[in-house]
């Protein structure tokens, strides 16, 4: 589940293994580049961690991230 921290929104992936996590990590690229609109984002193993705000609003949360959001949950 996404949560609303911090002027953005926020949700760990866990994975089977780092190849899983990286493959996962591959494909939210793909979908962020069709938006144009790109996740902060941490890998350690197999995990990722995504904040996604839209730093063109002062860095707050709009629909924008909240359709990335969507998209991602729909890769996950």
């Amino acid at each position: 589940m996404w949560t609303e921290q911090n002027n953005a929104l926020k949700k760990s992936f866990v994975f089977k293994d780092f190849s899983e996590a990286f493959g996962f990590m591959t494909r939210v690229a793909f979908l962020a580049e069709k938006l144009n609109h790109h996740p902060t984002w941490t890998n350690t193993w197999n995990r990722v961690d995504i904040a996604l705000s839209t730093h063109d609003a002062g860095n707050t949360v709009t629909d924008l991230d909240r359709k990335l959001a969507e998209a991602i949950d729909k890769i996950a």
